[in-house]
Parts: C-alpha cells; sequence; structure tokens
C-alpha cells in the first residue's frame, strides 16, 4: 500500500538549487536511509515531507488517515514540561489522555487528601482503560529507560542538551504513526543505545525514512537507499551495503555515456569545422543535435582524498598521564588512571553517555586540571582538538578565507605543499562554495569546514570529540582515508562503530566508577572480548563454584551432552580474544625495546606485559578446556 507519493518536488534558496523534478513514492514496510553530503538539502527534503516546510513547487500527496511522525534534528520544547508531557505531546485522544492522567497522578502523589484530584485520578483511569493507553505508558517508561532517562518527572528545561534529544526521540517513537520520519537518530546516544534502537526500528511495523551516517546502521536497519546528489534524487533498493554495489553500477554507466557522447561530440566538431552547409532538413538536424550536445553538462565525480600529510616531528616524550583522577559533585569520573601515548596511537574511547569521556580529552588537551595526578606533554607536541562544540565562526567571512586565516598551506610528507583551496575542494567544498559565506552554510558543512581548519594547522596528535556527528558519509570517508595516513597519534571520543572498527587498533572503556579499560583492537574486538567475559560469568562468580567441594548430598551431575549458547559463543570468539592478546604482547616489547633509559616507562610497560602473560594464560587455559569439551562431545 502507497502510504505517500512525491511528483516533480523543487527546492532552492537564491542561486542554490537543492533538488528539482523529485518523484517518488513510499509505501508499507519500506525503511529507508536518506544520504548524501552535507548541504544538499536532505533536512529539508524531510521537513517537505513531514509537512513542516514548503516546496517551490511539486505535490506530496499523503493517504487518508496515514498518521505521520516526524523527529527533527533540533526539536522544539516545552521548558515547563516534565519529561513524560514532553514524551506524550501528541495531539491524538490517546495522548492527551496520557498526558492528563500523569499530571492527575503527579497532584494525588502531591496532595494525597485532595478528594477532587482523587476522583479525576479515578476518571482518566478508566479512560486510560478504553484506549488501552496502560501498554502505550508502559513502552514510553521502557524507551526512555533504554535511552538513558530514568527520571520521568524531571523538568526539560533542567535537561542537557543530549537528554532532550533522547527524550524527543522517545515521544516519536511512542507516538502511533504509519510513517516515522527521523533526522540523525543516532547522534547524542552512546554505542549501547545506538544498538537497541537499531534492534528496536528493524522490528517495528510501519514505514521509516531516516537520515544518518551510521553506516552499520543503514545496513541493518534499511532496505532502500535514496540518494541527494547534485539536485537529483537517485533511488536503490537494498541496504548500505547493496547501494555501494549499485552505486559503483550507476557511476560506471555514467561514465560510459559520457564517453560515448565525447566521441559523437568530436565527430560532429569535425564535420561542423569543415563548413557544414545547412540547405537540407538532415543538415540543420544534424546542426541542432551537436548544439545540444555542447550544451550538455557531463556530472564530475566527487574529489577523492589522496593526501599524504606531514606534521611537526614527535618527540621521544608525547603524552603522560600519571595517576589522574577527577571528581565533579561528589561523582568520581576518572580514577587512578595512567597511559603513555605512543607516536601511532590509534584509540578509541567508549562508555555511556556522561562516563566522563570528553573530560578525559579535556585534561589530555591541557584545557582541564585534574584533581589529583599529573599530565605531561612533550614540547614537540602540537595538539588539535576537534570538540563538539565547535568554535564561534566570524558568519560574514568566507569558507577560504576563515581556513587561510589558520594558513595558507599545509606540508606534505614528500616535502611539498598543498593549498587550502585544493584542501577545501578534497573535502567537497567545491571552488565555488568555497567564497560562500559561512552563515549561508548548513549545519554539517560547517562543522565539517571547523574540522579542516583543524587538519590545516597541522597537528602531530589529534584529539577528536564525536567526530561523525553532522558530518556526511562521503566526509566521513575521507576522513578515515586522512587519518590512516595521518603521522602522528590519534584518540577519538565516538559513538559511530563503523568508525571505530576502521581506524582504532585500542579501546579505553568507561566502566564506572572512574574505572578506565584498556582492550587491544577495534570496537568489534572489546565488543567480542566483553561477550566472552560475560560468557565467563554468566551468573555469580565460577571461581567459586569450582572450588566448592562437593558434600554427600550433592548428587554427580552429568556433563551436558552439547555447549550452552554462552560456551558456543566462546569458543569461536576465543582464538580472535587470545590472537588480540598476543598482538599487544608484541607491541609492549617492542615499547619495552625502544624505551631506552627511561625507567619510568620501562616499569610501567613490564606491568603491563605481566597482566598481558597472566591473562593470555587464563585464556589457553580456558581455550584447551573448551576444546576438550568440544572433542569429547563430538565423540560422545
Amino acid at each position: 500500500m502507497n502510504l505517500l507519493s512525491i511528483e516533480n518536488l523543487a527546492k532552492s534558496y537564491g542561486e542554490r538549487i537543492l533538488f528539482s523534478n523529485v518523484t517518488f513514492g513510499i509505501d508499507e514496510g519500506d525503511k529507508i536511509g536518506l544520504i548524501g553530503v552535507n548541504g544538499t538539502g536532505k533536512s529539508t527534503f524531510l521537513k517537505e515531507i513531514a509537512g513542516v516546510d514548503t516546496a517551490d513547487s511539486g505535490k506530496i500527496t499523503v493517504g487518508n488517515s496515514v498518521q505521520v511522525e516526524y523527529l527533527p534534528q533540533n526539536p522544539e520544547f516545552d521548558d515547563k514540561a516534565t519529561v513524560l508531557e514532553q514524551v506524550f505531546k501528541g495531539h491524538s485522544p490517546v495522548m492527551q489522555v496520557l498526558r492528563d492522567y500523569e499530571q492527575a497522578l503527579a497532584n494525588v502523589e502531591q496532595h494525597p487528601e485532595d478528594a477532587a484530584w482523587q476522583q479525576r485520578l479515578i476518571r482518566l483511569s478508566q479512560q486510560m482503560d478504553a484506549q488501552n493507553a496502560w501498554q502505550l505508558e508502559n513502552d514510553a517508561k521502557t524507551i526512555l529507560t533504554k535511552l538513558g532517562i530514568t527520571d520521568f518527572s524531571a523538568v526539560v528545561s533542567t535537561l542537557s542538551g543530549g537528554q532532550r534529544k533522547r527524550v524527543a526521540l522517545a515521544s516519536a517513537l511512542i507516538n502511533p504513526a504509519d510513517l516515522l520520519i527521523l533526522d540523525e537518530p543516532t547522534n547524542h546516544i552512546d554505542n549501547n543505545t545506538v544498538a537497541w534502537l537499531e534492534q528496536y526500528l528493524a522490528k517495528r511495523k510501519g514505514a521509516l525514512i531516516m537520515i544518518t551516517h551510521d553506516r552499520y546502521f543503514l545496513d541493518r536497519v534499511t532496505n532502500r537507499i535514496i540518494e541527494l546528489d547534485k539536485g537529483k534524487l537517485y533511488t536503490y533498493t537494498g541496504n548500505y551495503s547493496q547501494f555501494l554495489e549499485l552505486k559503483a553500477e550507476r557511476e560506471e554507466q555514467q561514465e560510459a555515456s559520457e564517453r560515448k557522447r565525447q566521441n559523437i561530440f568530436r565527430n560532429e566538431l569535425a564535420w561542423i569545422r569543415r563548413g557544414a552547409q545547412a540547405r537540407s532538413t538532415k543538415q540543420k538536424a544534424r546542426i541542432e543535435r551537436f548544439e545540444q550536445l555542447s550544451a550538455q553538462t557531463p556530472e564530475s565525480s566527487q574529489a577523492q582524498l589522496e593526501i599524504t600529510v606531514g606534521a611537526s616531528r614527535l618527540g621521544r616524550k608525547i603524552i603522560e598521564l600519571e595517576q589522574i583522577s577527577q571528581n565533579f559533585e561528589d561523582r568520581t569520573f576518572i580514577k587512578d588512571f595512567s597511559y603513555i601515548v605512543l607516536k601511532d596511537d590509534r584509540i578509541g574511547i567508549v562508555g555511556p553517555n556522561g562516563s566522563g569521556k570528553s573530560t578525559l580529552l579535556n585534561i589530555i588537551a591541557g584545557r582541564l586540571t585534574p584533581d589529583k595526578g599529573q599530565v605531561e606533554i612533550g614540547q614537540t607536541v602540537k595538539i588539535g582538538y576537534f570538540s563538539q562544540e565547535s568554535t564561534e565562526m566570524n558568519q560574514d567571512m568566507r569558507v577560504i578565507e576563515y581556513i587561510k586565516e589558520e594558513a595558507h598551506f599545509l606540508p606534505t610528507a614528500d616535502g611539498g605543499t598543498i593549498s587550502a583551496a585544493q584542501l577545501l575542494e578534497r573535502f567537497l567544498f567545491s571552488p565555488n562554495l568555497q567564497w560562500t559565506p559561512i552563515a549561508k552554510l548548513s549545519g554539517g558543512e560547517k562543522r565539517r569546514l571547523f574540522l579542516l581548519r583543524i587538519l590545516m594547522s597541522a597537528p602531530n596528535v589529534l584529539l577528536l570529540d564525536e567526530p561523525t556527528n553532522d558530518l556526511d558519509i562521503q566526509t566521513l570517508s575521507i576522513l578515515e582515508d586522512y587519518l590512516e595516513d595521518f603521522p602522528g597519534a590519534v584518540i577519538t571520543v565516538s559513538h559511530d562503530r563503523y568508525f571505530l572498527d576502521r581506524l582504532v587498533d585500542k579501546i579505553f572503556a568507561f566502566e564506572g566508577k572512574g574505572s578506565i579499560k584498556q582492550y587491544p583492537g577495534n570496537y568489534t574486538d572489546y565488543q567480542n572480548r566483553i561477550s566472552v567475559q560475560e560468557a565467563e560469568t554468566p551468573s555469580g562468580d565460577k571461581k567459586s563454584t569450582a572450588d566448592k567441594k562437593p558434600t554427600a548430598q550433592d548428587k554427580p551431575k552429568e556433563r551436558p551432552r552439547k555447549l550452552s549458547f554462552n560456551e558456543q559463543r566462546e569458543f569461536e570468539q576465543i582464538e580472535d580474544v587470545i590472537a588480540g592478546v598476543e598482538q599487544e604482547l608484541v607491541q609492549i616489547a617492542s615499547a619495552i625495546n625502544t624505551a631506552g633509559s627511561n625507567f619510568e616507562l620501562l616499569q610501567d610497560l613490564t606491568v603491563r606485559q605481566q597482566e598481558l602473560e597472566g591473562r593470555l594464560s587464563e585464556l589457553l587455559d580456558r581455550w584447551t578446556y573448551l576444546n576438550e569439551l568440544v572433542e569429547e562431545l563430538s565423540n560422545s
């Protein structure tokens, strides 16, 4: 069943055409991902589908009785409302009853002797029964809890920006809708919450169209991809991985068509130059065809980043953190954390929202002094810090002026230079866009420009706080290519699992009460290790059970005839975990060999080496046990 149809939709701002002649439809069961470079009009396109904005021309037809729910990038809030009142903001009768019931319940709790409020609560309870609203209320509280909001009576004005966005997301998810429209739902939520949302939307009935730059999310949720590119809309059936294949095929076909056009154009140009006489109808038609070929503008492919960037030389000492601790309002965020940053470090920092990830980056950057411990930064270190809050930009300044204010040229690894204009173009700022005032850029384009200015400063240590927020997929791919060849240390806070998998080889995980634990490998390796640990201790301490001596009352238990689910998963993953520990041991041994006479560093590395060797011994014992168990079961 068709829910919504779009015919010949067009939108522009001044001379900038966002899209034109877009024809498109959404059917029941569609789960659509909308992608495109920042500034192409993705959010505007969603606003027009949702009826929030009006197109310059074209027609949008919504089916009878089709309910549409929309989550914008910057939702509006009633600052006086509680969390639940904000969630139940819809205009449907069931939403109104839920709001009235929550208000009455709060008043009865505050004034239990007030008979009028008690009677009103009873009437509203009956209406809740009649409209089957109890399940909806329970679902709302469950979703809020999953999104990290547990105080349902908190006033919206007291919440952080990220918490507000999650309340708005809960409201969009809970309101009954045939078509759900989401603009960047994965921003401002941590990795575990993204994984939960991924599963929720994949199972949800009803159509979905969303903008997200989380490539794993697109892969696991969507069954259609639409791409806005140079004012045109392209549709692909399948998830993100299939989209990449289909897009490559489309671009190959376009290149073949362009080669054919060029060949025809050269032949016709030669004919014209020989002195064509427009005496016959046939010759006139040929001249008209030449003029049409001349007028056609080939679609240029986006610039690909191929930069080997240079950086200032790093000395032996980079950044050393020694027993640092940080508390805010009697809450411990970081406790006794030590680490020595190495030249080629690629570190990903993960953990729940509000756990202290940005605090750790601020301490490393020297913007925050820890309550305890010390941070030593080497004399040759030049830090580039891409924070979540972009610095204030002069909105009247042009794009290229903003970059040149930092530097006119960036040194490359081969001893050459790349100009500000060249780097801008390789980061998807076309020559025309480079002379645009910053005020006319989209939010994502401003974020990309801020990142580019930091890179233009030629740092040798990069600190990135949620660099994937508000950046489009194409820019992310360019940034990842850049960072792979970056000649220095990179430390990043990110909830983008794809980004972490591609770039990092070490994870710092915030595990509560100020504890930061180190894991070798990328994000998927880290998740596998957590799964193995959970499998080893599914309930209680296994060692205490194993060490317990059997009594006369204990009956001998037969060995299970097959592996449990947790044992099977552990057996499948344990070799990868062992390989990761062995790899880190190799890195530690290399670091020890190059430590020279730095005895403090040698001591720390030796302690870490002993810890890893102990961990490896435990894993090998466990691997032996599981292999023997599997062999015994296969023979039984």
